[in-house]
């Protein structure tokens, strides 16, 4: 497995496309989510949602039409 960016999102709009993805058989994973939570800036970090570079283009339709 060799793991892509998808795009940068919201903690909570990654959270959301990673279960859609998810929904629809797509691995996915959220990084960064627990970035910088001591110093109180983690709404201000994106979240990078990550895919299987062979998922890709399915996952990109898919945050497309969400």
């Amino acid at each position: 497995m060799s793991l892509v960016e998808l795009g940068r999102y919201d903690r909570n709009l990654a959270n959301i496309l990673v279960g859609k993805l998810e929904s629809e058989g797509i691995p996915a994973f959220a990084f960064d989510g627990g970035a910088s939570i001591a110093d109180g800036s983690w709404l201000l970090i994106p979240v990078r949602v990550m895919v299987d570079e062979e998922n890709l283009a399915a996952a990109q339709a898919i945050a497309g039409a969400a």
